[in-house]
């Protein structure tokens, strides 16, 4: 910080009074979001008695929680004891990687994320792609994730270069306004009578098991959701669908695909952990190492003019060749 306590790259608070000036990679946050971001190790619930009580400014006045700053706004944070100050970012020993690129420009990164990475550190992960793309672009202003696929997922993943993108495409997640599509292979037998379409609304509830893992489970007082499975292919015991996502919840098409009695095929959590096992084993056919769920389109408004844009991430070739090897079985089924 310079002698007035401004900085114009990630900037930090300390225990001294310090005035942040606003630059555009903030510009469109939130201020209590803001405050959480820069003052790293303090508790939600001090960082809002600081902004109730008015020892947070922002151009000499008073403001609450919701106000979203602005460019060239100048912030007064009060000082502040920030625990754990000296320990490193999760960040800091990830090692810097690139990824497959689907699409880039000034204002987004849209990548192609392998199954087995994590979108993140945290929870008994170290670092994941957003870690390891900081690092591996130590001179990016602004990197954020925009949304999330489960570490075993594959697929579409965007990342927001501006905080103006990020603010507008999360504002079309919330609004339902983003068109998500992904590949999935459950195993079981998919019902005549269903044709070529089903709709499932199970409303759906996080808890935690008793081994002390995050689960998600079909519960009536649960958050809404809704998916749509397009039937692409089917044999006797597996079934090759592209789901639909109306809504996006935690686990949503694995839990879903489930309730019907076809669990996504290597899914280790809500799958058959024998047929898992089967599907492993060396020279095993059809033979797959992976969970078959792979966000293969996503169609979004595109933040910087208004237009459709539409991104695709191949099928990975371990479920490609899971389905040749389910179509070259003698039991098949158009």
């Amino acid at each position: 910080m310079n002698e007035l306590g401004k900085t114009s790259h990630k900037p930090v608070a300390s225990e001294q009074m310090s005035m942040i000036e606003v630059d555009e990679t903030a510009a469109g946050q939130r201020i209590d979001n803001f405050l959480l971001r820069v003052c790293k190790g303090v508790p939600k619930s001090h960082i809002y008695r600081i902004l109730r009580s008015g020892e947070v400014r922002v151009n000499k006045g008073r403001i609450d929680a919701a106000y979203r700053l602005e460019r060239g706004d100048l912030v007064r944070v009060p000082p502040i004891r920030i625990a754990q100050a000296d320990a490193p970012p999760v960040s800091s020993n990830a090692p810097a990687a690139e990824f497959p690129i689907l699409f880039e420009d000034d204002h987004m990164i849209v990548i192609d994320k392998p199954s087995g990475v994590a979108v993140h550190g945290g929870s008994g992960v170290a670092f994941g792609v957003i870690e390891q793309l900081r690092n591996a672009r130590p001179h990016a202003k602004f990197l954020e994730l925009v949304h999330r696929l489960d570490r075993e997922t594959s697929g579409v993943l965007m990342l927001a270069k501006k905080r103006a993108a990020l603010v507008n495409l999360h504002e079309q997640i919330r609004e339902n306004r983003i068109d998500k599509r992904y590949y999935a292979c459950g195993h079981g037998e998919w019902q005549s009578d269903w044709g070529r379409r089903r709709v499932v609304k199970a409303s759906l509830h996080k808890y935690v098991a008793a081994n002390g893992e995050r689960h998600v489970g079909i519960q009536e007082n649960g958050s809404p959701s809704h998916t749509v499975f397009n039937l692409i292919e089917r044999w006797d015991d597996y079934a090759w669908v592209e789901a639909e996502l109306k809504t996006g919840r935690t686990h949503q098409i694995r839990v879903h695909l489930a309730s019907l009695g076809l669990p996504i095929a290597g899914d280790a959590k809500y799958g058959d952990f024998a047929l898992n096992k089967e599907l492993a084993r060396p020279k095993a056919n059809p033979s797959l190492k992976r969970m078959f769920l792979h966000a293969y389109r996503l169609k979004i408004t595109y933040p910087a003019t208004g237009e459709p844009l539409q991104f695709e991430a191949p099928l990975p070739a371990e479920c490609k060749c899971f389905i040749e090897q389910l179509k070259n079985r003698e039991t098949h089924f158009k």
